[in-house]
């Protein structure tokens, strides 16, 4: 899967997270998921989980430290699933 895949998906995934969608029109790789978004702590969280479910991989505790923006997510997946 290549990368531009992998962020459409990640925004799909940020959508249900995001109280407003609207800054997701603007997201790059370098959108920050907690400042740009808005997207709490716990709910970062979800989101991890959501991208475990929905690419079919495991992220450890060190890697979801590391999550602060879409492109980290991206890397990540790529990196999993590579």
């Amino acid at each position: 899967m290549d990368d531009k895949k992998i962020f459409e998906e990640m925004l799909n995934i940020l959508k249900v997270y995001t109280k407003d969608s609207t800054l997701l029109e603007k997201a790059t790789l370098d959108t920050h998921i907690l400042n740009d978004l808005k997207v709490n702590s716990a709910r970062l969280v979800d989101v991890i989980i959501k991208c475990e479910d929905v690419f079919g991989i495991s992220v450890d505790d060190d890697e979801a430290d590391k999550i602060r923006t879409i492109g980290d997510a991206v890397r990540i997946v790529k990196q999993k699933l590579g």
